[in-house]
């Protein structure tokens, strides 16, 4: 997720000083939200937070083959997710189809791949860089992207997501390729 637009901008690692809220706050201010925040705001918010390992239990599970998305909350205006990764999983490359987002590394280390669209040649690999621990992350609208724990980190990853509006139909893209997918995450699999 290309920090406020481009992948050139420092990303933050330390919350804000003096200014930290409780992971339950975030959740009602998220549930509070009647119109899209910002991505300032939604990187603020996660910059700010304060996760305790009690916080996120409930949402944390593994299994094999793909990564876990479990909700947090969601309403018209925002959703929050943790995403619980195994070594070697990786979304597909996509975008957020007009919703833009921040990430933060609460365990592990996340590999993101950034990619540009050509209309002649397709979609094209433009840089890459891995977020460590604490790590917040943000994506402006648009922004073509593959997020994953590296096959060789050795241990699991664990991810929080804030998009703004809520994730509805992505964009997947394949490289070399300029055709286009649709594709719809399964938040409640079985």
């Amino acid at each position: 997720m290309s920090t406020l637009i481009n992948s050139e901008t420092p990303i933050s690692t330390t919350p804000l000083a003096g200014s930290s809220i409780a992971f339950s706050e975030l959740v009602e201010r998220l549930n509070s939200q009647t119109s899209p925040p910002t991505l300032e705001q939604l990187n603020l918010w996660l910059s700010s937070v304060e996760i305790l390992d009690a916080d996120l239990e409930p949402y944390i599970g593994f299994k094999e083959g793909n990564y876990w998305r479990h909700r947090v909350c969601r309403n018209e205006a925002a959703e929050m997710l943790v995403i619980c990764w195994r070594p070697g999983q990786q979304t597909p490359i996509h975008d957020h189809n007009g919703s833009h987002g921040v990430v933060r590394v609460h365990q592990g280390l996340m590999q993101e791949t950034i990619f540009a669209f050509d209309v002649d040649k397709g979609l094209c690999h433009d840089t890459g860089r891995e977020c460590a621990l604490g790590t917040v992350t943000g994506a402006e609208v648009p922004d073509i992207h593959q997020l994953g724990n590296p096959e060789t980190s050795g241990q699991d990853l664990i991810t929080i997501h804030v998009y703004a509006p809520p994730l509805g139909v992505l964009k997947t893209y394949k490289l070399g390729s300029s055709q286009v997918d649709l594709y719809t995450p399964n938040d409640f699999p079985t």
